[in-house]
């Protein structure tokens, strides 16, 4: 349940947490829930029950075998939120991570409420980052309830982007990445709104790294936005400033 990425933003995926539940638009055609029936009719036992959420308490200590540093996305195929994640499993996550600083852990939810309510109770070392999904205006307020949590580095995925996001919070973010979606049933992204964040991204001096335009053959499409292929990432704060204090 780790393996190597294709996503451009990580090196790799970690999951101790499968399966998951629909919680707004962005997830109608969820890439995780068609890849969780994949495995399941391949008689994958981590997948027995298709998309139903799962605790996989052999992972939770995994990475610490791992001694290459690499960026990590935590719950690719469910969200470490979610309502049924017991908080002790939870903060056991949480410890792996703080164990491991050779690694940035990419941690995404669309669960920010939950977030905020446990994120007092967990330990924020450095190397963890802490996103939401925001995709569209509707789902803006996401952005600000990430802001009060104590991260390093507080990012946005805003894919699959499937509407104008023309007020997005940036107050206290570091990092936004734009995509469009993909798959037989892709909606597609209009260039405006993804020029609109990337707008809005550089007036806040905000990171932006474009993942893709997406389609229903996404390669067919491509990376290239505005001519060229925006693949930027965040300097957490304390780095920023340790850099200052060497000039």
């Amino acid at each position: 349940m780790a393996r190597a990425s294709n996503i451009e933003w990580t090196d790799m995926t970690w999951n101790p947490v499968t399966g998951c539940t629909k919680v707004s638009a962005g997830c109608k055609h969820c890439y995780a829930e068609a890849m969780a029936k994949r495995l399941q009719a391949m008689g994958s036992e981590r997948y027995k029950d298709g998309f139903k959420l799962r605790i996989h308490d052999d992972l939770v200590l995994l990475p610490l075998h791992w001694k290459k540093p690499r960026r990590v996305f935590v719950n690719s195929m469910s969200d470490l939120f979610h309502s049924d994640v017991p908080f002790e499993f939870l903060r056991r996550v949480f410890e792996t991570m703080n164990m491991c600083p050779q690694h940035q852990f990419q941690v995404l939810t669309k669960r920010p409420e939950r977030l905020v309510e446990v994120a007092d109770s967990l330990t924020w070392t450095e190397n963890i980052w802490m996103g939401v999904s925001v995709e569209n205006q509707r789902h803006a307020f996401r952005s600000e309830l990430l802001s009060t949590v104590p991260a390093a580095v507080r990012f946005i995925s805003a894919e699959p982007l499937i509407g104008a996001l023309d007020d997005l919070p940036l107050d206290g973010i570091h990092w936004v990445i734009v995509g469009g979606e993909s798959g037989p049933k892709a909606r597609p992204m209009k260039e405006e709104w993804a020029l609109s964040v990337f707008r809005q991204c550089q007036s806040a001096h905000v990171a932006f790294f474009f993942k893709q335009w997406g389609g229903v053959q996404k390669h067919r499409n491509g990376r290239e936005f505005l001519g060229r292929t925006f693949d930027e990432f965040p300097v957490p704060a304390s780095a920023a400033v340790q850099t200052l204090l060497a000039v």
